[in-house]
C-alpha cells in the first residue's frame, strides 16, 4: 500500500498516463509483510502488484523488483538508465518502499532506527544536449565475502524466543567501518566518473542509516580530495524525523527538500547533486545527477 501511494503521487507530479510507462521497479528487501505476521511475501512481485493497484493494462509495462539491501532504490535508478540508454525503455516508475517494523526484534537495541516509509520517482529518456538535466554518472560496488554478515537474518535476543523467528540483525560496528572506507570510494568514483568537480556538487543526498556515520561519511569523501572545509548545508538529513526505512530514505529526503519540508535546504535547476547509499550485501552504489 505505501508503494501505491508513493507511485500514485509520482505519477501525480509527472503529470503523466501510467499506461505510458515501460517499466515499474520496485526496490524492497522483505516483500509484503503483513500486519501480525513475520512472513515475507514476494509472489506475486511487488511490482507487479504496485502495476495492478495503478490499474495498467498495457503489457508492455514490466514490473519487476530489486533486492539490493538499503541502496536499491538507487540501483533501480541505475537499472532504469541503463535501459534508456540501450532504447528498451522510455519511461520508468522507481519505487523504494519497506515495512522494516514488522520485521524487527523489539529486544534489539540495534533496531531503535528502523522505520517504515516509500519513495517513488518516474524518470523519462530525454534527448541528448550538452548540460542537460539527468544522470550524468554511477558508481556500484559489492563487497561479499566476510562483509556478507554484516547485516542478516538472526533469532531474537528474548531469553524465550522462537528459534524458527527470525529478525534483521546487524554488526553495527563493522558497518560503521566498513561504511567509513567504502562509501567515500565509490562517491568518488561517480563523481570521476561523471567528469565533474567536487566543487560543482550542490547537495549530496545520503543514505539517512546513522546521522553520526553519515557526516563522517561526508567527511571522509571531502578528504578525498584534499578538502578539509565542508560546504554547509551540503547534506541534508531527515533521519530525526523519518528514522531509517532503508531503500525509502533517498527518495524521501529528496522529495522532502524539493518540497521546502527541510529549513536551509533546495534544489535548483542545474544543480549537481550526489545521491549514495549503502546496506545489506555489502552493496554500495552513488549517482550523480543534474537537476
Amino acid at each position: 500500500e505505501m508503494a501505491v501511494a508513493a507511485a500514485e503521487a509520482a505519477i501525480q507530479d509527472a503529470g503523466l498516463d501510467p499506461e505510458t510507462l515501460d517499466q515499474i521497479i520496485v526496490a524492497h528487501n522483505f516483500g509484503n509483510v503483513l500486519k501480525g505476521t513475520i512472513q515475507s511475501d514476494s509472489v506475486p512481485s511487488l511490482a507487479s502488484r504496485v502495476k495492478q493497484a495503478l490499474g495498467i493494462h498495457n503489457p508492455a509495462c514490466i514490473p519487476y523488483d530489486v533486492l539490493f539491501g538499503c541502496p536499491g532504490w538507487i540501483q533501480g535508478v541505475i537499472q532504469a538508465d541503463a535501459f534508456f540508454k540501450a532504447g528498451l525503455a522510455k519511461k520508468c516508475l522507481v519505487i523504494g518502499t519497506e515495512s522494516l517494523s514488522r520485521v524487527i526484534d523489539r529486544y534489539d537495541r540495534d533496531s531503535m532506527i528502523f522505520s517504515d516509509g516509500a519513495g517513488a520517482v518516474v524518470l523519462e529518456a530525454m534527448q541528448d544536449s550538452d548540460g542537460a538535466a539527468g544522470i550524468i554518472g554511477a558508481s556500484v560496488q559489492s563487497y561479499a565475502i566476510d562483509e556478507l554478515n554484516y547485516i542478516y537474518m538472526g533469532k531474537s535476543y528474548a531469553p524465550e524466543a522462537d528459534k524458527c523467528v527470525r529478525y534483521i540483525k546487524m554488526q553495527g560496528r563493522k558497518v560503521y567501518e566498513f561504511a567509513l572506507k567504502r562509501v567515500p570510494e565509490a562517491m568518488k568514483d561517480c563523481v570521476d566518473k561523471s567528469r565533474i568537480a567536487i566543487t560543482d556538487i550542490r547537495k549530496i543526498f545520503i543514505h539517512q542509516a546513522n546521522e553520526k556515520m553519515d557526516a563522517a561519511i561526508i567527511k571522509a569523501f571531502y578528504a578525498l580530495y584534499g578538502i578539509k572545509d565542508i560546504p554547509a548545508d551540503i547534506m541534508p538529513m531527515n533521519i530525526h524525523v523519518l528514522g531509517n526505512s532503508s531503500v525509502a530514505t533517498v527518495p524521501t529526503l529528496y522529495d522532502m527538500v524539493r518540497k521546502g519540508a527541510i529549513p536551509h535546504q533546495a534544489v535548483h535547476a542545474g544543480d549537481v547533486i550526489l545521491f549514495a547509499s549503502v546496506g545489506a550485501g555489502m552493496n554500495i552504489n552513488a549517482v550523480c545527477y543534474r537537476v
